[in-house]
């Protein structure tokens, strides 16, 4: 009898050990992103982040309803690709930040002291013009050089997306420029 309560014990010890080494390895990444991914995620993520609070401060502070448009555009859009992204580092097990970096947050600060048309100018040039420069940048090198198939895909598929803001932005600056200085 003592015999049969010992195997019966190691059994269930043995199934409870099986079963948690399959749970975790059904709660593990799939595979072990690259250094190029992960990157490419954190750096997403604060810059979408970046564009996000900037275009916030727009709708408070822009003089120009063209502007406060752009950053409606840019709200709304940012905002979804921020949630796609959240939910795919979620899966890939990597953790973003969901606020701009500190660099992003000294210059949001210095554009918030702006005001009229100089405020306008600075958003158009800051946060429509360059900040998509830059971040188009960084999702064609995904595009190129990434290995995670997923991560890949998310980047190309977003790609569009941000050329068209690019091409919004110059205009939205092109008329900003445009208005005389206050």
């Amino acid at each position: 009898m003592k015999s049969n309560s010992l195997t019966l014990l190691s059994s269930a010890a043995l199934a409870l050990v099986v079963s948690m080494g399959a749970h975790a390895q059904a709660s593990a990444p799939a595979a072990k992103l690259s250094h190029q991914d992960k990157s490419f995620m954190k750096d997403a993520s604060e810059n979408n982040a970046a564009e996000v609070a900037g275009s916030q401060l727009a709708l408070a502070q822009a003089s120009s309803a063209d502007v406060k448009t752009f950053a409606q555009m840019m709200i709304d859009d940012h905002g979804k690709a921020g949630t796609e992204l959240k939910g795919l580092a979620d899966q890939k097990g990597v953790k973003i930040s969901d606020t701009p970096s500190l660099t992003q947050k000294t210059q949001a600060k210095m554009l918030s002291e702006r005001k009229g048309s100089s405020f306008d100018q600075h958003y158009a040039d800051s946060i429509g013009v360059k900040a998509h420069q830059d971040t188009i940048k960084l999702f064609q090198k995904e595009v190129d050089k990434g290995t995670d198939a997923d991560v890949k895909a998310w980047a190309a598929k977003t790609l569009p997306t941000l050329q068209h803001h690019l091409e919004a932005a110059q205009a939205l600056k092109a008329k900003t420029d445009a208005e005389p200085k206050s």
